[in-house]
């Protein structure tokens, strides 16, 4: 597994210009951590409960 990250913050709503030019959006980036974060929260409780259910 890749390095851990911390659960991301939404950015502030003055970090977003809102004018949909910006590439990558500051969104964009929140999402994409987001979803690396999620990915390694479930491979996580997925490697607890396969320890868990080696024990029993």
């Amino acid at each position: 597994m890749s390095e851990l990250i911390e659960k991301p913050t939404k950015p502030a709503d003055d970090d977003c210009c809102g004018g949909g030019s910006c590439c990558p959006c500051v969104w964009d980036h929140f999402y994409d951590q987001l979803s690396i974060y999620r990915k390694q929260q479930r491979a996580i409780v997925a490697q607890a409960l396969a320890l868990e259910t080696a024990q029993e």
